[in-house]
């Protein structure tokens, strides 16, 4: 295992990111109901085994689409096998990630980054690819667990953000997390 797999949920625990007790505490339909709207394009970063994309997708429509991206092979195959045959199979587009970037040539309306960015090795490299990706006046949703990432490491990645060119929207209050919106501003 090299020193970035370390870092990364393996797929054996992903069960345990898609649960009925995870939706009662960090529910992807209300935490997100003032971001995604009916049409939007969404990068669902570091997708996992697509707990939020597949919120995501009812949220965004037949009109919309979901990128459920992530590095590893294994998360995007529980992805695929949950939504076969149903109605957002079609919405969500699948995309492993290259190892040191997200590789994605579609510009979207919102990114999330739920739990994944203190995974990063080299976050200024990540956040200047999201501002890249995110289309003019787009939000860029960072979450990050409180309980493994301090608020001096959270106010780091909020602050490399901002000189990246980011703005600040608001502070949503979450249970056991840190949460930040941002926007590109055009």
């Amino acid at each position: 295992m090299n020193d970035k797999e370390k870092h990364i949920c393996p797929v054996e625990r992903a069960n345990g990111l898609d649960n009925f007790l995870r939706r009662l505490v960090q529910n992807p339909k209300k935490i997100l109901k003032d971001y995604v709207k009916e049409g939007m394009t969404v990068l669902d970063v570091g997708c996992g085994p697509g707990f939020f994309s597949v919120g995501i997708a009812d949220m965004v429509g037949a009109s919309g689409k979901v990128i459920a991206a992530d590095l590893q092979q294994g998360m995007l195959d529980k992805i695929r096998n949950k939504i076969k045959g149903t109605d957002i199979e079609n919405i969500i587009e699948l995309h492993k990630c290259e190892e040191d970037r997200i590789g994605i040539s579609t510009k979207v309306d919102l990114i999330l980054a739920f739990y994944m960015v203190h995974e990063v090795p080299d976050q200024d490299k990540f956040l200047k690819e999201m501002y890249s990706i995110l289309k003019p006046d787009g939000n860029f949703f960072i979450v990050e667990p409180a309980f493994h990432v301090s608020k001096k490491a959270f106010e780091e990645t909020v602050n490399r953000a901002d000189a990246i060119g980011f703005s600040q929207v608001k502070r949503p209050g979450m249970v056991l997390s840190r949460a930040v919106v941002l926007k590109k501003y055009t």
